[in-house]
């Protein structure tokens, strides 16, 4: 597998090469045929849009409007007339999320607050797999991927989904869910090159291969170009990716159905970083080079009993490479589900399920970073029930469950939540929960030391003739930060072309975790001989969230479609009596308290497509980040049925700016976002 991983990028491009050949020989030849692109969502009404199904928040088909959670959609109409490139920048779509570029190739992504490189309170899957590592209880995004034009849709749930999703679903969820193979029969050849995404392309194709059986196979390569420092020099940030990836799907969705997917990676990203150093001048900046690769292979069955009962089984292995200098990852990860829906009587659903993960984790230690034992493996057994009681048919909906796990780190926990819905008319839905949830400790939190400082001998911090080193470490007794979410909202479809959606909630955290200082000893390995103070983490700290999240979507004419959001966090965090921690009560600014989007989607034409996106983002004091408004604008021209060029202008209102500052533990040095143009060609056959 290393081979081919290795090796996959010089294959990608290879295979884009001859596709661009094929593009310039056929298209001059190939007649009109059937128009094989996405539903234009102005196309469509808003009870149409509100009709659209989901399953992350009940983990089974609902309308989007009967979901008792915060929830946005963001559809693969979306995603194409914003003229985003990543999932990350995909997500700045979502109110009450929290998006911030830190250079070309790292983000820092939360909801609801306590964001950051390592942001731990927010559950990412691809296609019902987890991508989060289990090694900082993050995800490193810049290894999570996928051919965007095959995206289906993506489900964001603002607020915990750990009844159902397990623990780390505290602050929210993010469910990226692509088509099915048989909705992409067919070719389709896309190639982007611009001034900051300097070349990309993507080819895929799908057949069905069989009775009711399709296949869809694809590859696609992108390179992103260096970002600058504040002082405008040139950054070392570069990041290039390549993929490729199949999926299987055959059977009925009123019988059994299948489905086989998956996918291998490989790529590099830069950074430049300041490492502590225990010789003068005690600390050094340099440029570094990582690389980044791995593999995943997934497999579900579905069998329908009958139109009030189904069972899901689900498995997956999951291969992760990591290596700069400050660590080295490589991680495997196998997980079964299971889960089963039936009636009990005419007014209950009842959804149950079971599940083990096993993960595998070995770590390359350095100086910066090292971890005792550098090895181990871990088991998570976990179980949920959830029972759906129609109080009062079609107008009052009560939900109750918990999930139940078992950890090689804090043990057995439970995350129950009580959920009602209220539809007193079909325009009108309130909505109100109470859940707990909790964010169980990660490896590094565990068994880490990070060297974090040098302090120089003679000087004013460090009168001694010896360096200090800082460091942060894990500990054994950590225990799991606990959340208590209370929820309220509202969705009214106001008018025929005008919806709003309100969500409000207030979040009680309790053992937050801090970082004690302790006391000063010596240490002569590494050497030389030096002095070392640590900080050990902790759980002394608490604190509460508050806030609110505003979508208002607007059709002024047929055609055009203009969609605002908003959203306001507080958060309030308080450190326990007799805590040493001089940090952790930072990220109370280091959220953006208001964020402001506004964004137009205009069919100029039957063939040409005008779309405007503004947005406002607050400023983080605790970072030294300005606020900053941005504007980005695409225009799209069907050139033919089967052809689309389109030119997207992102950040348009200034030369660059910061949106975050350097992350925490890691001393990544950030970068700024600069003006951008691109242009891509797409074509269908």
């Amino acid at each position: 597998m290393e081979f081919y991983i290795r090796d996959i990028r010089g294959r990608v491009k290879k295979i884009l090469i001859l596709a661009g050949l094929c593009f310039l020989v056929l298209s001059a030849t190939v007649h009109a045929i059937e128009d094989l692109s996405q539903i234009d969502i102005t196309e469509l009404s808003l009870e149409e849009l509100m009709d659209m199904k989901i399953t992350s928040v009940s983990k089974k088909p609902q309308k989007m409007y009967d979901a008792a959670a915060a929830v946005f959609v963001i559809t693969q109409d979306d995603i194409r007339r914003s003229g985003v490139t990543s999932i990350p920048d995909a997500l700045r779509l979502v109110p009450g999320l929290e998006v911030a570029r830190i250079d070309a190739n790292k983000w820092a992504i939360t909801s609801r607050g306590f964001n950051g490189r390592f942001a731990n309170k927010l559950l990412v899957l691809i296609d019902g797999r987890s991508v989060y590592t289990p090694l900082f209880s993050g995800v490193f995004w810049q290894m999570k991927d996928t051919m965007l034009e095959d995206v289906e849709r993506i489900e964001v749930i603002r607020g915990p989904g750990a009844t159902l999703w397990g623990a780390n679903a505290v602050n929210g969820v993010i469910n990226i869910i692509t088509k099915n193979a048989s909705e992409t029969r067919g070719g389709l050849v896309s190639a982007r090159i611009g001034t900051e995404d300097r070349g990309s392309g993507s080819v895929r194709y799908g057949a069905k291969v069989g009775d009711d059986a399709y296949l869809r196979i694809y590859a696609k390569y992108s390179e992103r170009d260096n970002a600058v420092f504040a002082s405008g020099s040139e950054a070392n940030d570069h990041w290039d990716l390549s993929r490729s990836g199949f999926r299987l799907d055959w059977g009925t969705p009123y019988d059994d159905s299948w489905t086989l997917q998956g996918d291998i990676f490989s790529g590099n990203n830069s950074q430049t970083l300041t490492e502590p150093y225990l010789y003068a001048p005690y600390s050094r900046t340099f440029e570094d080079n990582n690389k980044i690769g791995g593999g995943n292979i997934l497999t579900r069955w579905k069998h329908v009993f009958s139109e009030s009962s189904d069972m899901a089984l689900q498995l997956y292995y999951d291969r992760t490479e990591h290596e700069d200098t400050t660590l080295r990852e490589d991680r495997d990860t196998f997980d079964i589900d299971f889960q089963h829906r039936f009636a009990l009587g005419e007014s209950q659903e009842i959804l149950w399920g079971v599940g083990y993960r096993f993960t595998s984790g070995d770590i390359g230690n350095r100086f910066s970073v090292a971890l005792e034992p550098d090895s181990r493996d871990d088991h998570l057994y976990s179980a949920f029930v959830q029972d759906d009681i129609t109080l009062v048919k079609d107008k009052l909906l009560l939900t109750l469950g918990s999930k139940f796990e078992h950890n090689n780190y804090t043990g057995f926990e439970y995350q129950p939540n009580a959920r009602m819905l209220i539809t007193p008319d079909p325009h009108n839905t309130v909505w109100v929960a109470v859940s707990r949830a909790v964010r169980t400790p990660s490896q590094v939190e565990h068994d880490a030391r990070i060297n974090t400082e040098v302090i120089p001998p003679g000087t004013a911090k460090n009168p001694s003739s010896l360096p200090v080193l800082l460091t942060a470490q894990g500990d054994d007794d950590f225990k799991s930060e606990e959340l208590t979410a209370y929820e309220l909202g509202y969705r009214v479809l106001a008018t025929d072309n005008l919806f709003l959606d309100i969500a409000t909630f207030y979040n009680v955290y309790d053992n937050l975790r801090t970082l004690e200082t302790g006391t000063t000893s010596p240490e002569s390995s590494p050497a030389p001989l030096h002095l070392v103070l640590p900080s050990t983490v902790g759980n002394e700290m608490n604190g509460e969230t508050y806030g609110a999240e505003l979508v208002a979507d607007w059709r002024p004419v047929d055609g055009w479609r203009l969609q605002a959001t908003y959203s306001y966090l507080r958060i309030l965090l308080h450190l326990d009596e007799g805590s040493t921690d001089t940090i952790s009560e930072s990220a109370e600014e280091e959220s953006p308290r208001n964020q402001f989007s506004i964004r137009s989607s205009m069919d100029l034409y039957s063939d040409v497509e005008w779309d405007l996106w503004l947005r406002y983002v607050d400023d983080l004091p605790a970072l030294n980040v300005n606020s900053y408004v941005s504007l980005d604008t695409r225009l799209a021209w069907n050139l033919r049925r089967d052809i689309v060029f389109s030119v997207v202008g992102r950040n348009l209102l200034d030369n660059r700016h910061p949106e975050f500052g350097t992350p925490l533990f890691v001393d990544t040095l950030p970068t700024e976002v600069e003006r951008s143009v691109y242009g891509k060609i797409e074509w269908s056959f």
